[in-house]
């Protein structure tokens, strides 16, 4: 694909956000897949709304803010679990493929890059409890611009720190809507369509792929095709 950076979103895409309700599936019964795809879906519409009425507050307190209504949602008002949940968050894990991919773009000479709505913390103990610090280049974060993704800025901001173009980006990442503002910007972008859901966006130009291990194979590809 001539790209010299392979850009990855976070959760969703590297690290399992599920993962942390699922350590406490027994304490939670019949709610926990609930609450789970519950705060997942406050977390980011409490972006997006934040970002339209601009009242930025960091992904930390998003994460906190999207916890209190799944837990309130659901009936649930324990504080040792809420806070055993959001610590939880702080470690997810990782997906299977994730590291054998990290190491495959830059065996490739690819620049490996994650890029995410989440401050720069947090994505350092996700890294660092994944074993995965050592796989990745560069991190950014859109707290840097106090706007969340899909805002054009974002992705402006990220590629004029790399000191490359658009169409030098190979983005990955599981949200679609994620991915079809970094399309919609020029990045080129592989959709990892983890949930298997129907395709969305038709209208700008992404790939979809399965997993990671498949993104990969496609860049190998193309790569070799065009020496």
């Amino acid at each position: 694909m001539n790209a010299s950076v392979a850009v990855f979103d976070a959760y969703g895409t590297l690290f399992d956000v599920h993962s942390a309700v699922a350590r406490f599936a027994d304490a939670l019964d019949n709610d926990a897949a609930r609450i789970s795809e519950l705060w997942r879906q406050k977390q980011l519409e409490y972006t997006w709304t934040r970002s339209l009425i601009g009242r930025y507050v960091d992904f930390w307190e998003i994460t906190r803010e999207a916890l209190n209504a799944a837990l309130a949602t659901s009936g649930r008002n324990d504080p040792s679990l809420r806070t055993a949940l959001l610590e939880a968050y702080r470690k997810l894990d990782a997906y299977p493929d994730v590291a054998v991919a990290l190491a495959g773009y830059r065996a490739l000479g690819l620049r490996t890059v994650l890029f995410s709505n989440a401050t720069v913390p947090m994505l350092m103990t996700a890294l660092a409890a994944t074993g995965l610090t050592g796989l990745v280049d560069r991190t950014f974060s859109a707290d840097d611009q106090g706007i969340y993704k899909p805002s054009p800025r974002v992705y402006a901001a990220v590629t004029e720190s790399l000191g490359v173009t658009p169409a030098d980006v190979l983005f990955h990442s599981s949200n679609a809507w994620d991915a079809a503002g970094a399309a919609a910007f020029g990045w080129r972008v592989l959709w990892i369509n983890r949930a298997g859901r129907p395709r969305e966006y038709s209208w700008v130009p992404m790939t979809e792929v399965v997993d990671l291990h498949a993104a990969l194979a496609t860049t190998r590809g193309n790569t070799a095709s065009d020496r």
